[in-house]
């Protein structure tokens, strides 16, 4: 072998060696492991004990969160590719990592909290769930969640997005022998594996045009197309986008989402509703303006429609949704979770517009800052709905008639959800967060957008309003008080507590939000 080819092999050797930096992928990894203990522990435990998968299950969750705090020193990078005059890293531990993944497993944290008490009435009940399998999914699929915000390819994005997908059709459908709980699962697998399928497809079109899978080479590379490959590549970005418009539960790929969060167990649909659309607006905000920032002019109107269609459709449902219909509460909050994609669509497609990387830095920032305050107040609400489900199964908006009564604490933090949701005072940081879209949506020079938008609020602000005020009338026949498990009073006093934090300092959501991806 020549000295000149020895020396190619050695530097394309070079090339593959790929760094692994371990606090930084710490997140992630706890959640898996703890997912793989509790499995492992489900053989060996007695029927009696099952209780405990639970709070180990929280505790790693608690700790997979903590594993956050040395990471906020600097920004992080492993699972690099070196040579060739740059570096590119698959997996990148920096402020919007860290602020996605705070909320991502903050998230699931408390959905494993409304889930314990969930699994003991059901046991009870003799309705038992499987707690083992329950534990290892919930924790599997919150290990993908939070690998999702890190990934800077696109091989590494879309496993992410299954590891996180794959397990919640298990927790939907896992009611055995329950038919609703059955046909959400097999509803929401066939949308899921349909926004799969697109997204691949658009994912191998862009590798084909581009030859590269990291997302800031796929950014440089685009701009250099040749002339035959345009296409192909003008396609790779739009058959990526709509699968990820699937996932954010965008009109007109929202029809899964009713029916899946009426047929999954409470808790599953208060993390869908959460951390299922981080994951789905994490992603997108990645391939938009990480890896397609030329093709704005494609994405950007594409995105404002979407928007538009989205927020409308979701709040003129909630509207229609009819107070004495089965589960009409659980519905309200789905359809409204759709109104409230909408919202988190805007600042999105207000990047598309941005001059700079700094407006489009401020309009990611936005939409971040909009997806805090809905975890919190949304997951609370969630809880509160978890909290009468227990008493009245059916779950009507109905059943919340003169809740003051039965349990006043539960009523004032509920309507004080409804109103953040409403962005109302005394929901301060719900107002906020709406403001601080519209002056997204407005710096983008979109007052088309601005004004569906602000008619779509006061369409919300009805049916809002309207639950809020059904929760202190005078209730029918005497009110019976229950008592409210610890895991359940927890998660609620937990979301209270943040979302009256961040109405009293809403200018902290922002700062924490400025994510430094650009």
């Amino acid at each position: 072998m020549t000295v000149a080819a020895s020396t190619a092999v050695t530097e394309s050797a070079a090339s593959l060696v790929q760094s692994v930096d371990w606090l930084a992928i710490a997140p992630p990894t706890i959640a898996a492991v703890v997912g793989l203990v509790v499995l492992v522990a489900d053989l060996f435990l007695p029927g009696d004990r099952k209780a405990l998968l639970g709070w180990v299950s929280v505790v790693g969750l608690a700790a997979a969160a903590l594993a956050l705090l040395p990471l906020l020193d600097d920004d992080r990078s492993t699972f690099c590719l070196t040579g060739g005059g740059a570096d590119a890293c698959s997996y990148t531990a920096d402020r919007f990592t860290l602020v996605i993944q705070l909320l991502v497993l903050g998230g699931a944290l408390l959905a494993a909290l409304l889930s314990m008490s969930t699994l003991k009435d059901a046991k009870r009940a003799d309705r038992e769930l499987p707690e083992g399998e329950f534990w290892f999914l919930l924790l599997s699929s919150a290990a993908g969640a939070a690998l999702l915000p890190a990934s800077r390819d696109l091989a590494t994005l879309v496993v992410a997005l299954e590891v996180a997908s794959l397990p919640a059709f298990a927790l939907v459908g896992i009611k055995r022998g329950d038919k609703k709980s059955s046909e959400a699962a097999l509803k929401f697998f066939l949308s899921s594996v349909t926004a799969t399928a697109v997204t691949l497809l658009g994912v191998s079109f862009v590798y084909a045009a581009t030859g590269t899978l990291h997302l800031t080479e796929i950014a440089d590379k685009l701009q250099h197309v040749d002339g035959q490959l345009d296409t192909l590549a003008q396609t790779g970005v739009v058959l990526t986008l709509v699968g990820f418009a699937f996932k954010v539960a965008a009109v007109p790929f929202h029809f899964w989402v009713p029916d899946t969060y009426v047929g999954a167990p409470l808790p599953v649909a208060a993390y869908l509703s959460v951390v299922g659309k981080a994951v789905g607006f994490t992603g997108l905000i990645l391939v938009t303006v990480v890896a397609f920032p030329s093709y704005a002019d494609v994405w950007g109107p594409a995105l404002a429609v979407l928007a538009a269609l989205t927020m409308t459709v979701g709040n003129v449902a909630a509207l229609r949704q009819q107070s004495t219909r089965a589960y009409s509460a659980v519905r309200l909050l789905a359809w409204s979770s759709v109104g409230q994609a909408g919202y988190l669509l805007v600042p999105i497609a207000s990047a598309g517009y941005a001059d700079d990387g700094a407006a489009a830095q401020k309009a990611v920032g936005s939409t971040v800052a909009y997806a805090l305050m809905y975890a919190a107040v949304n997951l609370g609400a969630f809880a509160v709905a978890a909290l009468v489900g227990r008493s009245r199964r059916l779950n009507r908006v109905s059943d919340y008639c003169g809740l003051y009564a039965r349990s006043p604490l539960a009523a004032v933090v509920l309507a004080f959800f409804l109103l953040c949701l409403a962005g109302l005072p005394p929901g301060i940081i719900g107002l906020f967060a709406k403001v601080t879209v519209f002056s997204a949506v407005v710096d983008a020079g979109l007052g088309w957008l601005a004004v569906i938008m602000a008619a779509n609020v006061v369409i919300a602000l009805y049916y809002y309003l309207q639950w809020t005020a059904l929760l202190f009338r005078a209730p029918e026949g005497e009110p019976q008080k229950h008592r409210v498990p610890a895991p359940l009073t927890v998660a609620i006093s937990l979301t209270a507590v943040l979302a009256v934090a961040l109405s009293g300092a809403p200018q902290l959501v922002l700062r924490f939000a400025d994510t430094g991806l650009f």
